[in-house]
């Protein structure tokens, strides 16, 4: 199929992709390790936690809701 420089071209790209990947692999890699150790959430935060997005969730709802294009109906 393909002989002399082009058979030398294709495993020299093919060399640089390998290259390039185990980089950006490796880079990656740095940018997850964090400076600092993870907290462990009490009680009292995940309640905190789940009380902002209980808000959030009624706030929206009631955004909905109060607009005019939203169709209520009565039951």
């Amino acid at each position: 199929m393909f002989t002399g420089r082009y058979t030398v071209a294709i495993y020299m790209t093919m060399g640089l992709v390998s290259l390039m990947v185990s980089l950006k692999s490796k880079i990656r890699g740095l940018k997850m390790k964090k400076p600092y150790d993870k907290i462990e959430k009490s009680d009292s935060m995940r309640v905190e936690i789940r009380s902002r997005k209980a808000k959030k969730l009624i706030e929206e709802t009631l955004k909905i809701a109060d607009s005019p294009r939203s169709k209520t109906y009565a039951l």
